[in-house]
């Protein structure tokens, strides 16, 4: 047994010492390393960190929508804040690979849904259907 589902962090630490001794030119038992299970953490870390640069566009994106939505609310220049902060979180998560796999406008109708129904006793103004920006203003340092 590998250890894996009973203690993930014993095994990833016994599989990394495993590694770095092969990467180091040792020899070691090809059984002692729990492959398949290795492969699916390697691939694991890389969906993580596209879920992650996805919420926060997916949040960059909610507040671009309240913004519109609500432009009188005295909340607005938070959101603003938040947009940026968002947005620069999300640069800084954003790898090129990611590009292919992002599909803003299903991000775009997420965040729609997440829309409140009023915000200080208002609904909101009309907002567009489409996704207003691409990825690349998204991700723009302003």
């Amino acid at each position: 047994m590998s250890g894996y589902d009973e203690d993930i962090l014993a095994w990833s630490e016994r599989q990394s010492r495993l590694l770095r001794r092969i990467a180091g030119g040792e020899r070691v038992n090809d059984a002692d390393l729990d492959w398949p299970n290795v492969a699916e953490e390697i691939e694991s870390v890389g969906r993580s960190e596209l879920r992650t640069c996805e919420a926060l566009l997916r949040q960059a994106l909610v507040h671009l929508l309240k913004i519109r939505a609500w432009p009188g609310s005295s909340a607005a220049p938070g959101w603003q804040e938040e947009v940026i902060r968002f947005r620069q979180e999300s640069a800084d998560a954003f790898t090129p690979s990611m590009r292919q796999r992002i599909d803003l406008g299903r991000l775009y109708r997420q965040a729609l849904h997440r829309m409140p129904k009023q915000i200080d006793g208002h609904p909101p103004l009309p907002v567009p259907h489409d996704c207003p920006v691409t990825l690349d203003e998204l991700l723009a340092d302003e």
